[in-house]
């Protein structure tokens, strides 16, 4: 589980990630080009721009650069780390 921090910080869990940005599940609902940052247990956090909200979730958008790939690449090595 991941933490989103907008205007206040509230669960989200990481449907999708990569190096240019993820799709979360969450009940937060910040605006359209908001400024987020996405903490994750594992792999840190990251400060990225809102750019799509959904009924289950938000869609959000890094600076693609080495932070982005180190952040995306830790996630998803600590999710297929997990046991099943």
């Amino acid at each position: 589980m991941c933490v989103l921090v907008a205007e206040m910080p509230v669960p989200a869990a990481l449907r999708r990630v990569d190096a240019r940005g993820a799709t979360l599940e969450t009940n937060a609902r910040p605006a359209l080009g908001a400024t987020v940052r996405l903490q994750h247990p594992e792999a840190g956090a990251i400060d990225a721009r809102v750019e799509a909200v959904s009924l289950d979730g938000i869609a959000i958008r890094f600076a693609c650069c080495e932070r982005s790939v180190a952040f995306a690449l830790a996630a998803i090595a600590a999710d297929m780390s997990r046991p099943a």
